[in-house]
């Protein structure tokens, strides 16, 4: 059987929020699931505080949207060059697109 693979974008602080709840129900329906959680816009400020191991380990932070907020991730999270591309690589990879 395929892994599953699914993108989450949250470009807002309320798909952040909506995003964090998908990414734990995914975990608990589907434990081995490979899931990125893809975040730039509004949403960045709010997700650079995220603390949760588990949530962590899958951000994505757009580093477009870190320069133009003037904002600085930790070093811990990932960083991607830019949201767009990074979600259009995916989807041509095979990996589901959902937008929080």
């Amino acid at each position: 059987m395929t892994t599953l693979q699914v993108l989450i974008h949250a470009p807002t602080i309320a798909a952040l929020h909506r995003a964090l709840s998908n990414v734990r129900n995914l975990l608990q329906l589907s434990p081995n699931a490979e899931i990125e959680l893809v975040v730039n816009g509004p949403a960045m400020p709010e997700a650079i505080t995220i603390s949760n191991p588990e949530i962590k380990s899958r951000l994505r932070l757009c580093q477009n949207s870190l320069r133009t907020q003037g904002l600085t991730a930790p070093a811990d999270m990932q960083q991607i060059s830019a949201a767009i591309l990074h979600l259009s690589e995916r989807q041509q990879q095979g990996w589901s697109y959902v937008r929080a």
